[in-house]
């Protein structure tokens, strides 16, 4: 009887898709990756003419303060959905936190977490994130609903949104500083 010869590059490749697939390396792997391949998010276009309808929007903050949607109305606001568990969500948060800390007394920013309020406030502090989180009561509204994670919305004044971007991006680009001082002058 002939047995046949494991191909050590077989075996190789499997351990490693065991790696990445079943532990904690592959989450780390994918947030590298998603670092990796993000890039600035730019202004879009076709829809900067949609305002979405806020009024009747709640949030409720880590600490329990509440926001009514309505309470956004002439401000410039960066609106991000994510959670502690989605790859490319961590691999832009560093940027997003760097962007709050310069324009978090300017801009409105509400980082809504689709996750469970232990993991987000675990993920804070392990992070030393000092952003504020929210957590949504009731539906989304519509111009601003987010199938992906993560999804970031850029509003001006008028309430329009300026910036639709979903999944990875390097908010702390010179671009986007610069949307946002423009965004603050008009």
């Amino acid at each position: 009887m002939k047995r046949k010869r494991l191909n050590l590059g077989w075996l190789l490749t499997l351990v490693v898709m065991a790696l990445v697939l079943f532990t904690p390396l592959g989450f780390h792997m994918q947030v590298w990756v998603n670092r990796i391949l993000s890039h600035n998010p730019e202004p879009v276009a076709t829809r900067t003419l949609e305002i979405p309808e806020l009024n009747g929007w709640r949030l409720k903050g880590l600490k329990g303060d509440i926001i009514h949607g309505d309470e956004l109305q002439g401000q410039v606001v960066l609106i991000n959905f994510w959670a502690s568990w989605c790859p490319p969500c961590v691999a832009e948060m560093p940027s997003l936190d760097k962007l709050h800390e310069e324009f978090g007394d300017r801009v409105r920013f509400l980082f809504i977490a689709r996750d469970q309020k232990d993991k987000v406030v675990g993920y804070l502090e392990k992070n030393n994130f000092r952003f504020p989180v929210y957590f949504e009561s009731g539906l989304t509204p519509t111009g601003i609903y987010a199938t992906g994670l993560p999804t970031t919305f850029v509003l001006d004044r008028a309430g329009r949104i300026v910036v639709a971007h979903t999944g990875a991006a390097n908010w702390y680009a010179e671009d986007t500083r610069k949307l946002l001082d423009s965004l603050l002058t008009n």
